[in-house]
């Protein structure tokens, strides 16, 4: 197929000098390299990377050892290339569109810059999507540092966009285990600059300022966490009487518990699967590891398309759920020879080991929804005995000395974030919520705020939600007064009580 595509160019007959000149500034490398290049990758890796008009594989200088510069003239940010911010730029603006309630959440308080004086410095998914947040807090009043905190899902041409406006930005896709602790070091320790707020994702930027710049962690007003890893971190450091600035809670918040992981992870489990191994679902096997909300989503999306799911589950309440939406709950080494496909979503630790690993049929499919990349024992199958293959970008068959292969996707790290796209939509829910979680916890007068970890007042939760009701065109009934006074509420809400459970 490659060399078909290689001549391909010279076949077509160009209108007019314009449009060849056009064509051609797409990356040529001859023969081989050329268009197959283009039209493999857009199928294996997520768009991110299909998109962008460099491949990693163009240039393989670190880009810690470039030196670049963006059009004002500073260099304080370290991604694989500048000269992509135009590119960046418009992916940007495509998720604007669909990011209306933060678009207007910018547009209502941009007058009155409630994070004027903030300096944020961040630790996301670096995405079109997230670009949006960062220069929503921008027009707030913020200064804002970031870095990744995954080493696969940056989009390149992202970054370089945000560089370009003058955001300190240091992440690239493919970092290394290194890059990873190098960037975060960046972002924090910086001349001249001291963070006042944190915004994470994972929980990683905010223990290594804990553990490196103990000073800067006693001064910051707040810090606000995203992912139930993050979330666990802080609620162990608050036990154990070491926190000592009030955090937030992102992750609990009925909005990001229900559209983050309910309904993303319905859409997008399909689309990591599909765009890695091309699988079709009917008749498979799969077992889920948790019933949790990205477990429930997960499940809902394999069944509907006819594969036979079955859960495992440490919880009795979530256990139960499972059973009456129609699953089997088993033990994974009951059924992990059967087994087609196995996805876990725990956030817990080693939850596929070696030895289940060892007894998995030929050819069955492994991969990870949950946060971080420890639900799988990755690391026990870098041994001696077993032949690690890369297929395409993301897919890694480990072959066993016996001839059997396991695929494994994004090396055990996030599928949903490494293999294929989250829905903007539900990006603009979570990073409207952080944003209002930064200006509660940067505003808020001492004392309101304990050294501890806050759940989003409610009113917060209600007020998102409203901001994204137009994209559906939906309309909200009000109470009269009578009925307000009937059920005891204010009639703007908020209208449940807080043990509610949606």
């Amino acid at each position: 197929m490659a060399h078909k595509h290689g001549h391909v160019r010279d076949r077509i007959q160009f209108a007019n000098a314009e449009d060849k000149q056009e064509f051609s500034k797409f990356p040529t490398k001859a023969g081989r390299r050329s268009l197959s290049r283009s039209i493999s990758q857009s199928s294996t890796d997520s768009y991110s990377s299909a998109a962008s008009y460099t491949d990693s594989s163009d240039d393989e200088t670190s880009p810690r050892d470039k030196t670049q510069v963006n059009s004002h003239g500073s260099s304080d940010f370290c991604v694989k290339n500048i000269k992509q911010a135009e590119f960046g730029r418009r992916e940007i603006e495509i998720a604007e569109q669909d990011m209306s309630a933060l678009i207007s959440l910018r547009k209502r308080a941009q007058g009155e810059k409630p994070l004027a004086g903030a300096k944020v410095v961040g630790c996301t998914h670096i995405t079109a999507q997230t670009a949006v947040l960062i220069e929503t807090l921008v027009a707030l009043g913020a200064q804002c540092r970031w870095t990744a905190c995954n080493i696969y899902s940056t989009q390149n041409e992202v970054a370089a966009a945000l560089a370009e406006t003058g955001v300190s930005v240091f992440a690239w896709k493919g970092e290394s285990e290194d890059d990873f602790w190098w960037c975060i070091d960046r972002c924090v320790n910086a001349a001249g600059w001291q963070a006042n707020m944190i915004l994470d994702d994972g929980g990683d930027l905010t223990h290594w300022v804990y553990k490196k710049y103990p000073s800067v962690f006693k001064k910051v007003r707040g810090i606000v966490e995203e992912s139930v890893t993050g979330v666990h971190r802080l609620y162990q450091l608050s036990k154990a009487g070491k926190l000592c600035v009030p955090a937030m809670n992102v992750n609990d918040s009925v909005t990001k518990q229900k559209f983050d992981n309910l309904y993303c992870c319905r859409e997008s489990i399909l689309d990591g699967l599909k765009r890695t191994t091309d699988i079709m679902f009917g008749g498979k096997q799969v077992v889920v590891c948790g019933y949790g909300e990205v477990g429930k989503g997960c499940c809902a999306a394999l069944k509907a398309l006819g594969a036979i799911v079955c859960i495992t589950e440490i919880d009795p309440i979530c256990a139960l759920q499972a059973c009456m939406d129609g699953f089997r709950v088993v033990k994974l080494s009951e059924v992990i020879r059967q087994m087609d496909v196995v996805i876990t979503c725990t956030g817990n630790k080693n939850v596929v080991s070696r030895e289940q690993l060892d007894r998995m049929k030929n050819g069955c499919i492994v991969c990870n929804m949950g946060h971080s990349n420890t639900e799988i024992d990755v690391a026990s199958l870098r041994s001696p005995e077993l032949t690690w293959e890369r297929v395409r970008s993301q897919v890694d068959h480990i072959i066993w000395p016996d001839g059997k292969r396991v695929i494994l996707l994004a090396e055990g790290r996030l599928l949903n974030l490494s293999c294929s796209t989250v829905p903007t939509f539900v990006l603009s829910i979570t990073a409207t919520t952080q944003a209002l979680a930064l200006i509660e916890l940067f505003n808020a007068p001492e004392g309101r705020y304990k050294q501890d970890v806050y759940l989003l007042p409610k009113k917060m939760d209600e007020y998102v939600s409203s901001l994204h009701l137009p994209n559906f065109d939906a309309h909200l009934t009000e109470l009269s007064d009578e009925q307000a006074k009937y059920m005891g509420l204010h009639k703007n809400g908020p209208f449940k009580p807080n043990y509610y459970r949606y």
